[in-house]
Order: structure tokens, then sequence, then C-alpha cells
């Protein structure tokens, strides 16, 4: 799937997130930033221990308490074929007094916004918060996709924006709940 705005396209497609070849790969992290399961720990372990370090370094400079929900920043990709990697925390779905929306849509935008602070031309987003974290993956397809084109629709760049999804059933999900 290829969606036109604006400010750039948008690919929807299956795969793993640690193969994307692109300015930044986004890294549904925790809020420790020190790597752990699912998408988090396949970034830290492919990407090595650079990136490990960087994230000790942000915790120690700028997030002692970790990494707030909705917040991004970016390191580099160690060992992976992209160039950085921006890491982003989403909400565990349930625990947020009903803000659940409103930090995923922020998730997504952060990294955005964080890719075209420093420049970048491509970017791709695994699905954040839809594993362990348990938001609904229908709800979080309209999310995401509603807030990814509001930041493209009004970008003066031209950005690409892939959609890395793991699995074919959740790449059909994404398909048939998006909002571009």
């Amino acid at each position: 799937m290829e969606f036109h705005f604006p400010g750039g396209t948008v690919f929807v497609k299956s795969g793993g997130i640690t193969n994307e070849r692109v300015d930044a790969i986004v890294n549904a992290a925790n809020s420790s930033l020190m790597g752990g399961a699912g998408v988090d720990g396949a970034i830290h372990s492919k990407g090595g221990v650079a990136i490990l370090k960087e994230c000790r370094e942000i915790r120690q400079t700028s997030y002692p308490n970790g990494l707030p929900t909705g917040k991004a920043v970016i390191t580099t990709a160690g060992d992976l074929p992209a160039k950085h990697v921006i890491h982003t925390v989403g909400p565990v779905f349930g625990q947020n007094s009903g803000n659940d929306s409103d930090l995923l849509a922020r998730a997504y935008t952060s990294c955005l916004s964080l890719a075209a602070k420093h420049q970048l031309r491509s970017i791709s987003f695994p699905s954040i918060s839809t594993g362990a974290y348990g938001f609904p993956k229908d709800a979080a397809a309209e999310i995401s996709s509603l807030s990814i084109r509001a930041f493209l629709m009004n970008y003066e760049q031209q950005m690409i924006v892939n959609l890395v999804f793991f699995s074919a059933k959740d790449f059909e999900l994404f398909g048939n709940h998006h909002k571009f």
C-alpha cells in the first residue's frame, strides 16, 4: 500500500524493522531505554552496544527517571542498516486515565518531529504499543494513520514513512482499519 501527501509518501508493508535501510527506524521502547522484549529487544540485539551506550547517556543526562510516554529520543543505529534509531515509549493500554489514544498519537508525532528536526528523509515505524502493551490493533491503526497523515499534510519537505508490520496478519488488519 502506498499513500501520497504534500509532505511525503507512506508505504505500508510487512517485514522486519531491523532490516530497514532508512535514515531512522523507530524503537517501541520501554521507559528505561535499556532494551526489552519484542521490537525493543530485536533492535538492541542486532544494533549492538553502541545503541545501549547512547541510551545510558540519555538516561544520565536528560531522562534520569526514564523516557516519558509519548516522547522520543534519537541514537545511533549501531550495526543496523539504518542510520539512526528513534526511541519512543507508547502507552500501556488502560493505564493512562483515558489518555491512551492521545499518548499513542504523541508517540508517532514526536518521532516524526524529531526526524524532521534532524533533517532525516526516511523513517520506518513498527506498530507501537500493540504487542506487550496491549493496545487494540484496530484502534492503533486508526490513530497511527491519522497522526502520520496530519504531520505530512503540514510538512514542508518530503519524507518517506514506512509502516512495517512483522506479520502478514497485522499488515492486513492495518489495511482494513487505517484512516489515510
